[in-house]
């Protein structure tokens, strides 16, 4: 019996609205990794997390929202775990480290949050889309502060750095995960660590 057929049963009693949010986003998150966007459907989301379809949709009026508001909430949680690692140290080299660090952890421990964020089937949608464009930006933006206090480059030219260091981030934390631990994590972020931080370093601030 497959884990979304291990949901299915007795339909749950009345909660928190917050508490019932939550449940829904956790049953979603489960269908639509299963069956992707397009295979996925209310009538499941709402067996799985044991409610009536009427009470999905008090929640979320259809399966858009409900797949953006799941979205905003792996957003989030990722974008912290990135902002926590950037904040862990003054050392920009160690800065590097621990956000290339947080990327390979987070597709490791998360595969199936990364997966729905960065390998869905709806990616050209406009408004998810543009929610990935945010994070991005976002984490790029934040790269570039640290770089252009360290560096002699200017805000443009660090948030080119900051995209391109997320970029290799991604690409390579991607590609690693389907290696099946040929290398092992710490010598996989030590490697592209090394080789961000040599670019990076070859722009001092002039004194």
């Amino acid at each position: 019996m497959g884990e979304i057929e291990t949901l299915k049963g007795k339909r749950t009693q009345r909660m928190p609205r917050e508490a019932r949010r939550r449940q829904l986003l956790q049953a979603a998150h489960q269908v639509f990794v299963a069956n992707g966007y397009h295979g996925a459907s209310m009538d499941e989301i709402a067996e799985v997390a044991k409610v009536s379809k009427p009470v999905l949709y008090q929640h979320f009026p259809g399966k858009r929202e409900l797949y953006l508001a799941l979205l905003d909430s792996h957003l989030a949680d990722f974008s912290k775990q990135l902002d926590d690692a950037i904040r862990s140290t003054s050392d920009n080299r160690q800065r590097v480290f621990a956000t290339i660090n947080t990327y390979y952890r987070y597709i490791k421990s998360e595969s199936q949050a990364y997966r729905l964020i960065f390998e869905s089937d709806v990616l050209s949608d406009p408004l998810i889309a543009a929610r990935i464009e945010e994070f991005n930006n976002n984490l790029a933006t934040s790269i570039s502060r640290v770089v252009v206090e360290d560096t002699d480059l200017n805000e443009e030219e660090g948030l080119l750095a900051g995209r391109a260091l997320a970029g290799l981030s991604q690409v390579s934390a991607r590609y690693w995960a389907t290696t099946d631990d040929a290398v092992d994590q710490h010598t996989a972020v030590d490697l592209i660590s090394r080789l961000a931080w040599r670019g990076i370093s070859q722009f001092p601030k002039e004194k």
